[in-house]
């Protein structure tokens, strides 16, 4: 009996244990903690400083993430500032310190490992000591998924500071005392982890950030350098290299005199150029400037006008040029002599070839604009003048080479047209960042590829003589180079052609539309859909082809647009019953970028694909779903530890009380009664084995309806 009773005992206990240790979510808070403080700028300024710190393999994103630049996948960190009296915002909230990059198939993200940093300035305007309230949001990931927590609340208090207007100052002093040098310099360090006091804020650099960033420079250099070397060949600048150099060799004494002018003369065209660099970076000093001209809608359309306006011109509608004043006042400066005769010698050449290389200098610092790098304009703009002053200074060492080099001709023309036609296809992309950002549907994939095909069609017959522009002479004889690049041009615009019929195009990618930007997911070239189909045989059962007829309007296209998916568990439910099939749940997320791969690989695979169609009814759960949930159903979370604010935390807290998972993906197949056919996986890019896990829960879904029969 005594046995018996402690078997007993030690089986609670061990249900107990084991309900206590095994049923708590793997939630978000032990994958990162937040730390806020104040940072002190000045006696009226300072910066609410959020620390998010993260465990190893686990990543935040940076604010400046733009989703549609990753095909719509991350989260970026946002806060929100409740309003107060005693305070006000400056400017919009910024990453404390360069966020990591990453590359791959869905585009590019920007986020931060092991320490996020994230800043907002704020004005003090009291004396008094006062508390910031703020909801902040956010998004983590590892290389198998992503979580998605509630909206957080926190706060910080802020007190020591003396507000800018003088009134404000006295009125502060004669009601708490607290003189003008009291607590000058001093940082308040009140910080808070998830609403509990710790003593400091470290933010040291994520392991690999700064090889990223140099990587990333070198990068905008080389960019930079093509460029220039590309604007060697306009016919601006191309014939002024052997005049010039016959100049310093020839007009000087002695030849290391003439060197020297020559290097001096390079030196100043690279001196002019970064100086512009230079300027621009100071007009975007900070990363939140970076990231408004990067994402801006406006500013995207105008970077569009602008690279059709230079097409225009470098195809001979018009010249782009410096005002004649300015290029007359620099010249009369040249024939003065000595050093800063040859500063305006150099300075004459940037203002003269500006027709030429003013559209290829937009070009390369809009590119640099948009690298998400603060000095990328002085970097790029070194290695384009870099580029354009080396033959100057090559060809005075070495005079010689001069008489090796190509005559002057119609060829240069050619190239500025060629140039003019790149520039067209260039400018679609901004037009694109804009329509996917927007939803305009306007530049789908079919006509952005359309463009592309026909612009390098175009350069391809240009370059064999076939089309002819002003200013352009007759081709008499195809040169083998010339020939060569127009053979690239056209095998290229083949290539293109085929992503009219929904080929991946691969060396576009990043640059053109998703091939979900199309405007029936290619549905003209591959024919209705297998479900499609079924639903339209005559054999088919008449109550089935209704039932789809009915559901079809709460039914969404994901993949490649042959499979649907619910998103409402309850009309999953619904129709899973009455057409008597097991239901798929898919716990995703608009931003999860392994969701993504699953439904555009895996998913789409000929040995997945009929399954999901003809054998399982699907519901999305969307995790990340930020549409309001009514007020009736705002309640606080126990297992978030956030309140449900909306649809995203309603699945989210769902997941893990029935699987003990927030992760997303993460799939289970259910009977017709709720009840889990399977044990819930996450992501799983092998073909076979989720095979395996549909024909599992097929197979016991199979065996259920037969035992009821």
């Amino acid at each position: 009996m005594k046995s018996r009773l402690l078997l007993f005992l030690l089986f609670i206990t061990g249900n107990i244990l084991s309900g206590y240790l095994f049923a708590q979510p793997t939630g978000w808070q032990d994958k990162v903690k937040w730390f806020f403080a104040v940072e002190k700028i000045n006696e009226s300024e300072a910066y609410i400083v959020a620390n998010a710190k993260l465990i190893d393999g686990w990543h935040v994103f940076s604010v400046n993430h733009d989703p549609a630049k990753a095909d719509f996948t991350g989260y970026p960190t946002t806060f929100k500032f409740q309003p107060n009296k005693n305070y006000r915002l400056i400017g919009k909230l910024t990453d404390g310190k360069k966020p990591m990059t990453h590359n791959d198939d869905l585009g590019t993200s920007l986020y931060f490992e092991k320490i996020g940093v994230f800043k907002q300035k704020i004005e003090v305007l009291s004396g008094n000591k006062f508390d910031v309230e703020f909801d902040y949001s956010f998004q983590i990931c590892d290389e198998l998924g992503c979580l998605f927590p509630p909206d957080q609340e926190g706060k910080v208090s802020v007190s020591g500071f003396i507000p800018k207007n003088k009134d404000i100052v006295d009125e502060v002093q004669e009601n708490t005392g607290v003189s003008g040098d009291t607590n000058k310099g001093a940082v308040v360090d009140n910080i808070h982890e998830n609403r509990g006091q710790v003593k400091q804020v470290d933010s040291p650099r994520a392991d690999g950030q700064e090889s990223k960033e140099v990587r990333s420079l070198w990068s905008v250099f080389i960019e930079g350098f093509v460029w220039g070397f590309i604007a060697l060949f306009t016919p601006c600048v191309f014939p002024m290299i052997p005049m010039t150099v016959s100049f310093f060799t020839s007009s000087t004494k002695s030849r290391k005199k003439g060197i020297f002018d020559a290097l001096f003369y390079g030196f100043s065209i690279v001196a002019i150029y970064v100086s512009v660099g230079l300027l621009i970076t100071l007009l975007t000093n900070n990363a939140a400037a970076i990231y408004e001209i990067s994402t801006s809608a406006t500013l995207n359309l105008i970077f569009f006008a602008i690279f059709m306006l230079f097409a225009f011109s470098f195809l001979g509608a018009f010249e782009i040029r410096m005002p004649s004043k300015w290029v007359n006042s620099a010249d009369k400066k040249a024939d003065k002599g000595g050093l800063v005769g040859i500063f305006f010698m150099a300075f004459t050449l940037v203002l003269v070839s500006f027709s030429c290389t003013g559209p290829i200098i937009g070009t390369s610092l809009v590119n640099a604009l948009t690298s998400g790098s603060v000095i990328a304009p002085a970097v790029i703009m070194f290695g384009f003048s870099l580029a354009l002053a080396l033959p100057f200074m090559l060809f005075a060492f070495f005079p010689g080479m001069v008489s090796s080099l190509p005559q002057s001709g119609g060829w240069l023309n050619s190239v500025k047209v060629v140039l003019g036609l790149l520039e067209i296809a260039l400018a679609m992309k901004f037009l694109s960042m804009v329509d996917l950002a927007y939803h305009w549907n306007i530049l789908t994939r079919e006509i952005f590829v359309a463009i592309w095909f026909v612009i390098f069609a175009v350069i391809g017959f240009y370059l064999l003589g076939k089309i002819r522009f002003s200013h352009d002479s007759q081709v008499e004889k195809l040169s083998v180079t010339r020939f060569m690049f127009a053979f690239t041009s056209l095998v290229f615009s083949v290539y293109l052609l085929t992503g009219m019929w929904g080929a991946p195009l691969f060396m576009i990618d990043g640059v053109a539309p998703p091939r979900t930007h199309s405007e029936d997911n290619f549905r003209w070239a591959k024919g209705p859909s297998v479900n499609e189909i079924a639903m339209e045989i005559a054999s088919i059962d008449k109550e089935q082809h209704d039932l789809f007829k009915e559901y079809k309007k709460y039914m969404h296209e994901v993949g490649d647009g042959s499979i649907l998916v619910f998103h409402d568990m309850d009309i999953a439910q619904e129709y899973a019953k009455k057409m008597n099939k097991p239901l798929l749940v898919d716990f995703t997320g608009h931003s999860c970028a392994n969701c993504r791969k699953t439904e555009s690989k895996v998913w789409t695979n000929d040995k997945i694909r009929p399954i999901l169609k003809d054998e399982l009814v699907i519901v999305s759960l969307y995790c990340d779903d930020r549409t309001p949930l009514p007020d009736s159903e705002v309640r606080f979370s126990e297992i978030l530890q956030g309140k449900i604010k909306n649809v995203g935390n309603k699945w989210s807290e769902y997941q893990i009380k029935r699987y003990n998972q927030i992760s997303q993906p993460l799939y289970v197949i259910q009977d017709l009664e709720g009840n889990d056919l399977t044990e819930a996986i996450g992501y799983t890019p092998n073909i076979d084995e989720y095979r395996k896990f549909l024909e599992k829960g097929l197979s016991k879904f199979n065996k259920q309806q037969s035992s009821n029969e």
